[in-house]
């Protein structure tokens, strides 16, 4: 049951005006502004305290502080078709989990450990927690929503044979989850598209309201059955087919229409220093690993593949 799904109507949360909030840094010192939505201003940054900014100009932090981060494995039809070869991958949503330090912010960089082969991009839209919220019903569970964010959740898909349980390491690694640059209320977000680019290049496309499997008042209703979700919490509501490795000097986007974009850089690390000690499960290039980080390309469309090789330079 989908539980109303597609929705008679919109939820507040998406009935307009739009709102954007952001989070910058400047001076040392973070300061919350809201997008100009109208007028000679538009597409500037105001301020709380009421100056304007250029909004291309700043540097920006995670415009959320969670307690926790959880993710849907699988919600988008097109991935399920992909990995599952069916249309739903199970029949109740599971989920994984990513630590606060693995936030990134706007136009950030993604580290890649020089021991790791396979990081993997997966655009997604984020779900921000408004209110504490526990024992609701789907339909109560809009109202416990702040708005929505762009996102990545890229992987270290080299970890998949030793954590493939709990994706530690495979989802949580530090900067691993660029968000934002703003969270954004007032917008149908089953009307919008979602695409990830790759230097430019799209390689993952979906329309959010023809794809999504369970809503996020579904998800919410879901988790709050037993873990209380608090202010600022995240829920990541996975990504549509054709999640692939990516090189240092790549830049990863999520753009959804009527939301916002996020990028990040690839940017190539040295491997951590215990590594050369022999200390934990070292990264492999398994057939599991490959399973899922070079996934199903007989089923997903021509041009995402073509566009990922042309962005990769092969």
């Amino acid at each position: 049951m989908n539980f109303e799904f597609p929705l008679q109507s919109l939820p507040a949360v998406m009935q307009g005006p739009r709102v954007e909030r952001r989070r910058v840094l400047i001076g040392g010192s973070a300061f919350w502004g809201t997008m100009v939505e109208e007028g000679s201003d538009a597409g500037r940054l105001r301020l709380d305290d009421g100056r304007l900014l250029d909004a291309d100009a700043q540097t920006y932090l995670p415009p959320v502080n969670p307690s926790k981060i959880i993710a849907v494995h699988i919600s988008y039809s097109s991935r399920s078709m992909e990995t599952r070869n069916k249309p739903k991958p199970t029949e109740t949503p599971t989920y994984f989990t990513k630590p606060p330090t693995s936030l990134n912010g706007h136009k950030g960089q993604i580290l890649k450990p020089a021991d790791c082969k396979y990081l993997n991009y997966e655009g997604e839209y984020a779900v921000v927690i408004g209110r504490t919220c526990r024992n609701v019903t789907p339909d109560e569970a809009w109202d416990c929503i702040e708005g929505f964010c762009p996102a990545l959740d890229m992987g270290l898909q080299d970890f998949r044979d030793t954590d493939q349980g709990s994706m530690l390491r495979v989802k949580g690694a530090d900067t691993l989850l660029p968000i934002g640059p703003g969270i954004v209320r007032g917008v149908d977000l089953f009307a919008q598209t979602l695409r990830t680019t790759v230097d430019g290049l799209v390689v993952q496309e979906a329309q959010i309201g023809e794809e999504t499997i369970w809503g996020p008042h579904y998800v919410i209703a879901d988790i709050a059955r037993h873990i209380t979700l608090m202010p600022g919490d995240v829920i990541l509501m996975g990504t549509p087919c054709h999640s692939r490795s990516v090189n240092p000097g790549n830049v990863v986007a999520c753009e959804i229409t009527g939301i916002g974009r996020v990028e990040g850089t690839v940017v190539a690390i040295d491997a951590p220093r215990a590594a050369a000690l022999g200390v934990g499960h070292a990264p492999t290039d398994s057939p599991e690993v490959r399973r899922v980080a070079l996934g199903f390309d007989e089923r997903v469309p021509e041009h995402f593949k073509a566009n990922l090789r042309a962005a990769k330079g092969e």
